[in-house]
């Protein structure tokens, strides 16, 4: 895998994560609160991997 396609890896990982949790609350009127927070929580951890994983070790 190119240096570029590591970088967009987890990009990629969190719109299809949005893209889901989209879909499924797409013919819903009202969105229960923890169902938004699940989803925010998921993309915070996804990012924060992703970020740590590209983080030199000294």
């Amino acid at each position: 895998m190119a240096p570029a396609d590591t970088d967009l890896s987890p990009l990629a990982d969190a719109i299809g994560i949005i893209d889901r949790g989209l879909r499924d609350i797409q013919q819903r009127q009202i969105i229960p609160s923890n169902e938004v927070a699940d989803l925010l929580l998921d993309l915070r951890l996804l990012l924060l991997a992703a970020e740590v994983a590209d983080t030199p070790v000294v």
